[in-house]
Formats: C-alpha cells, structure tokens, sequence
C-alpha cells in the first residue's frame, strides 16, 4: 500500500510539473508582449508615428514570442493626446486529455502630459 501511494504522489508531481511546462510559456509571452505594448505607446505618444508602423511593430514583436497575432488584430488608436494600443488573441494549447485555449487581452493607453 505504501508503494502505491509513493507511486501515486510521484505521478501527481511529474503531472504537475509538465502541466507547469505547458502552461507558462504563454502566460510569459504575453507578459512579455503587453510590456512591449507599453513601451511602444509611451515612445509613440510623442512620436509622429503612423498607426501602420506601431501595428508592424508589434507584430514583429509577436512573432517573436511566438504569439499568433497578425498586424490587422492589432489595434491602434490616436486620439488627439492619447494612444491607445490593444489586441485580443488565444494560445491553443493541448494538454493530455483536456485541450485549452487561453485567452488574452494586452493592452494599455498613454497620455501625454
């Protein structure tokens, strides 16, 4: 019986872990992400940028962290003193025998003082 309960919790740690595994990598991306959309507003506010440019930007910036996001999903808005910058996308990700998807909403709004 004792080997069957350490065999039991063993099982539940290594499903824990390779859980952990799978789930992180997204959740880090998008932390990633949002702080480059931060960035980008704060930078642009003051900048001459057009809306186009920041989007190819940032969808460089999502390619590189594997983030599936296209330029067109993107959403940049110039509103006088204000940018904003949101987007809206989800992480397919197949775990065994419970397949997800996660979503997520990065965004932020910079206005200049």
């Amino acid at each position: 019986m004792n080997r069957l309960k350490a065999l039991f919790g063993v099982v539940l740690v290594v499903a824990a872990f390779y859980t952990a595994w799978m789930l992180l990598p997204p959740y880090f991306n998008n932390y990633q992400f949002q702080d480059d959309i931060q960035n980008e507003a704060l930078i642009n506010s003051y900048s001459n940028k057009s809306e186009q440019d920041i989007r190819n930007t940032l969808a460089k910036k999502a390619a590189e962290y594997g983030i599936p996001l296209k330029a067109e999903q993107i959403n940049v808005l110039r509103n006088g003193a204000e940018l904003s910058i949101w987007a809206d996308y989800s992480v397919h990700v197949d775990l065994p025998g419970f397949p997800l998807d996660l979503k997520f909403h990065p965004a932020t709004k910079n206005k200049r003082i």
